[in-house]
Formats: structure tokens, sequence, C-alpha cells
């Protein structure tokens, strides 16, 4: 796939994204809906006259587990992904980097993302933690699986406010890491209140049995 299709991709997949956010946090008359509506089953039409995508496997393990990642830099283990990949119109698109050892992710949730009024559902810091603690195999370039995964929500995860989440390795028995993150409110000062933490347990795979 060209440099300028993945690009088009990326950008369609933002689009679709501002606009349910849009749909959910703004006022509409019937015409304006009705407008949506149309324009959105005319373009779902024609994407559904289009071949079907196939993902590349291959390319997935080797995007996900043998490539360094440097110091600082971002990275996407895979670009469909519901939580932090560019190309998903009903994802989260996280942004993850790389300080030492540890994952990092910066996200504003929008309205979408909503459970009460101004705060985050549950189910979606949960996804954040469980796809950003997933990073640290890719940093390690060690394939797994999550085991296990406990969050404790501390306060309201506020939406349209610029969140972090932090993840580390806590220690290895045999083939289960051990890991955790918290989740802060980025303040103008900072990182801010802690309003989420959690610990997961990863089981790890002989790299050699993704190799086929």
């Amino acid at each position: 796939m060209a440099d300028t299709e993945l690009d088009v991709r990326s950008r369609a997949a933002a689009a679709l994204r501002r606009l349910g956010h849009a749909l959910i946090t703004h006022e509409a008359d019937e015409e304006l809906l009705d407008r949506v509506a149309v324009t959105a089953d005319r373009v779902a039409a024609d994407l559904e006259e289009q071949p079907p995508r196939r993902r590349d496997l291959l390319e997935l393990k080797r995007r996900m587990f043998d490539i360094d990642v440097p110091e600082g830099a971002t990275v996407v283990h895979f670009d469909e992904c519901f939580v932090s990949g560019p190309w998903n119109p009903l994802g989260i698109a996280i942004e993850v980097h790389r300080e030492g050892e540890e994952a990092v992710a910066e996200v504003s949730l929008g309205g979408a993302f909503e459970g009460a009024p101004g705060r985050s559902h549950g189910g979606i810091v949960a996804a954040i933690f469980d796809d950003v603690l997933g990073y640290l195999l890719t940093l390690r370039q060690q394939p797994g699986f999550t085991g296990e995964l406990t969050v404790r929500y501390l306060a309201a995860t506020p939406i349209g406010q610029p969140l972090r989440f932090r993840a580390r390795v806590e220690g290895l028995d045999g083939r289960k890491l051990s890991t955790s993150a918290e989740a802060r409110v980025i303040t103008p000062d900072g990182e801010g209140e802690v309003v989420a933490t959690a610990r997961a347990t990863f089981v790890l795979i002989d790299t050699a049995r993704l190799r086929t």
C-alpha cells in the first residue's frame, strides 16, 4: 500500500471519529441529521462495493516484535487497533511512545466515550490500560497475551481533558510478566490527579512460534 494511500486512510478514519463525537455532543435539527444519515449510507454503500481488505499477519508480527523502538519514538503495533490504530474509525486513537522502559500514552477522550455526563465510560479506561500495558511487550519484543487485568477507578476520568497513561514492567516469573500502570489528568503544570490504576499479568509466547 502506497504512503499516500496510508495517509488518506488515516484521514478518512479521523474524519469519521470526529463525526461520531460531533453527533454525540451537539444538537442538530432533523434536516441535518437526515443529511448525515443519507451521506453516511451512500459512502458506506460505495465502500461495500470495493474488494475486501486482507490484513498481512506476517507484517503485523514483524511490526510488533521485530522492530526496535527508539527512545521517545511513537509506536503503533497495528493500524486497525480499536484503541491505538489510526485506521480505525470507531477507535480511541491514543498516541503511544517510549520513555525508557515505560510505554506512555496521551489522549483526550471525545464525547462518544462518555458514560456518566462529563465522565469516561469505565470500559474505555480499561481498554486503554490493556493496550498501553500491551505495548510493553512490543518494547521488549516479546509476544504474549493478557492473562489478567485489574483496574481501580479512583476518580472520574474526564471527557475532553488531556490524559496520560504510563505503564511499566514489575517483574517476570517464568512465562508470567507482571505490569502496572496509572492514568493521570494532565494540567498546565504537568501531571495532575491519578484517576485510575491498573495491574496486568501477560502470559508470554515463544517467539519462534510466530515465525511460521
